[in-house]
């Protein structure tokens, strides 16, 4: 068995690292449905799902046998082959941009064969992503002009100005980075940040570090992945007080619901390219001196934590069903954070995961509360935002960075 893993290590663990990240993915996705629904119902004093399961963890398993068996018709007039074509390349461009996401530091040994968190390490790894990012317009656009309907029509040649729009600032407002990293891999654009903390307390992060602390790219990056997600308040594509739906407005079952998935898969990409280019990726916010050595137990005892509270919301919750789930959830993630803590390889080796999916999930959550707080955009606002404010401020971003560069020495 060794022997044969040892002879195609690379296309097994390619499989498999394929397998696994689909599967969590997909996973998530789904979930992230449930965390929007809820964060923004207890924003607006609203209960969200919590009918289906406890807290309604379960509701998104109805809403997938919800689409999976839900009534599919086709339009008459549709271009059939692009109609069902448009919604697979959402979702599957939204999937392929996290195969070149690293997701932590050291790498997995298996059988003497090592292999990184993540399924392709790349010295391009920023070029293939916004090659692949680029192509999203391409499923949306398409869908709205196969459904052979006006609305979606309208829809889609929306969101092609705007997500080619906001592509040019997205793509500079990251110039900087690359300028102090001086590589495209983002593997290399993580370990630049690493290094000694400044004033002794603040991390060594693109968005603080000198020669020129990137918080304007940071600011117009950000923007710019909003509007290019087509998420509020930039949701022009699907603007239902106009557009009715916008490009799905034909769209049901399942094709439906390929386009959302694609958007959450999105959501997270540049979520991740967020904590990559400005935030140090897995890097910890804290120092390494042993005065702060406690911070290394953080993941286990924040674990533990959660998995505590859990049982006591178990315990009483309203339902028998939740009364005997709940607790017991609660117990595998005490017994999850016990292991991290009492392991001393297991604990060295999810420092860097827990930290990047820590700053990724703070984006997703500020993804959810700019829904939840601000109101649509006008088209024209968004165009004129885009054209006169983003890209302007972006250009200055590089000049600047530049300028910075050759007067104090890149990093």
């Amino acid at each position: 068995m060794k022997e044969l893993f040892l002879q195609h290590a690379f296309l097994i663990t390619t499989a498999v690292k394929c397998g696994l990240l689909l599967f969590i993915v997909l996973t998530v996705l789904a979930y992230l449905t449930w965390f929007e629904r809820k964060m923004i119902a207890h924003m607006q004093s609203r209960w969200g799902p919590y009918r289906v399961g406890p807290h309604g963890l379960l509701q998104p398993a109805a809403d997938g046998l919800k689409f999976l068996f839900k009534e599919d018709p086709t339009p008459a007039g549709v271009d059939r082959l692009v109609y069902f074509l448009a919604p697979a390349l959402s979702l599957a461009l939204g999937l392929t941009t996290l195969a070149v996401i690293p997701f932590g530091p050291e790498p997995i040994r298996i059988f003497g064969y090592e292999t990184h968190l993540g399924i392709a390490d790349l010295n391009i790894g920023l070029l293939v992503l916004f090659a692949i990012s680029a192509l999203g317009v391409y499923g949306i656009a398409l869908g709205g002009w196969a459904s052979n309907s006006k609305y979606s029509l309208l829809g889609g040649l929306r969101s092609s100005a705007q997500m080619i729009s906001y592509e040019l600032a997205l793509t500079l407002s990251v110039v900087g980075v690359l300028l102090l990293a001086g590589s495209f891999s983002l593997r290399d654009i993580i370990t630049a940040q690493e290094g000694r903390m400044l004033w002794g307390i603040l991390p060594r992060w693109n968005i603080l570090a000198g020669p020129a602390p990137q918080i304007l790219g940071f600011l117009c990056y950000f923007v710019a992945a909003v509007a290019e997600t087509n998420r509020a308040p930039f949701d022009l594509a699907e603007a239902e007080s106009e557009l009715v739906a916008g490009f799905h407005t034909e769209y049901a079952s399942f094709k439906f619901a390929m386009f959302f998935m694609g958007e959450y898969a999105n959501m997270i990409a540049v979520s991740c390219l967020a904590t990559i280019m400005f935030f140090g990726g897995w890097i910890s916010p804290f120092p390494t001196t042993p005065a702060w050595a406690w911070t290394y137990f953080l993941p286990s005892v924040l674990l533990a934590g959660f998995g505590l509270f859990v049982i006591w919301d178990g315990v009483h919750y309203e339902t028998l069903f939740g009364k005997l789930v709940l607790p017991g959830v609660g117990a595998a993630l005490c017994g999850l954070g016990a292991l991290f803590a009492l392991v001393p390889p297991v604990t060295s080796y999810i420092q860097g995961p827990f930290w990047f999916l820590t700053k990724v999930f703070v984006f997703l959550f500020i993804y959810v509360w700019a829904r939840a707080t601000l109101p649509r955009l006008r088209y024209d606002q968004l165009m004129s935002f885009g054209w006169k404010l983003l890209l302007p401020v972006s250009i200055a971003n590089v000049v600047l960075t530049s300028l910075a560069i050759l007067k104090w020495g890149g990093q």
